[in-house]
């Protein structure tokens, strides 16, 4: 007796997706994999779409990237109580950021396209340029010391992040510690003397001491 054939899908519109649906399924994979891993082709896959539904409600990529930074901002970045000082209402609102950032371990990938940044952290970028014009900075001098400081921390946490990625994938000597074993006290003498501490007093978070002499530093003769 011949079986029933099976019912045959039919073909129709993909189901409906919303954007937090895309932002959460986004979080998600940059998070397991890292920026590199998030194509729209892949997200669209996720979500049981099609890359074309997803440009109903993003752009590209890199508006994708911006929800996201949004996204985690809004999540994570909590306004800290600023004290009346404006020196210390910069160091606090910079701290703010550094600390909301380096939680987030793909956040460096994002980072480092400068021209990409969360509305939900203007507000911190509105308290450093308003604390360096307090202190007696130009608007425009103002806005180049910010630059300074978020280099500055952007920075930190690329190069940090970065080395505690390499350090967890790998745990044979690295090849500082190779170069750093071999130093000749004659040649590099203050190097040699220090090689033995070198990797844990440059793993120690100073970031904050930094901070403060770079502010400093923006801030002399003022």
């Amino acid at each position: 007796m011949p079986q029933p054939s099976a019912p045959r899908k039919t073909l129709g519109r993909p189901p409906r997706i919303s954007r937090e649906e895309i932002v959460e399924t986004a979080r998600r994979i940059v998070t397991e994999g890292g920026v590199g891993r998030l194509t729209m082709r892949r997200l669209a896959t996720e979500v049981g779409s099609t890359p074309m539904a997803l440009y109903h409600h993003v752009r590209d990529k890199e508006e994708l990237l911006v929800l996201l930074l949004d996204d985690y901002a809004a999540r994570t970045l909590r306004r800290p109580e600023l004290p009346a000082h404006p020196r210390e209402r910069i160091v606090v609102a910079a701290t703010a950021i550094h600390e909301a950032l380096a939680a987030c371990p793909w956040i460096v990938e994002v980072l480092t396209a400068d021209d990409l940044m969360s509305t939900s952290a203007l507000w911190f970028v509105e308290q450093i340029v308003d604390g360096l014009v307090e202190c007696g900075l130009s608007l425009d001098g103002a806005v180049h010391g910010y630059r300074s400081i978020w280099y500055y921390t952007a920075g930190e946490i690329v190069v940090r992040t970065t080395a505690a990625r390499r350090r967890a994938d790998d745990d044979r000597a690295t090849y500082r510690e190779q170069v750093f074993a071999d130093l000749d006290p004659a040649e590099l003498p203050r190097l040699a003397q220090a090689a033995d501490r070198w990797a844990p007093l440059t793993a120690e978070d100073t970031y904050r001491d930094g901070l403060r002499a770079l502010v400093d530093g923006l801030l002399a003769g003022r």
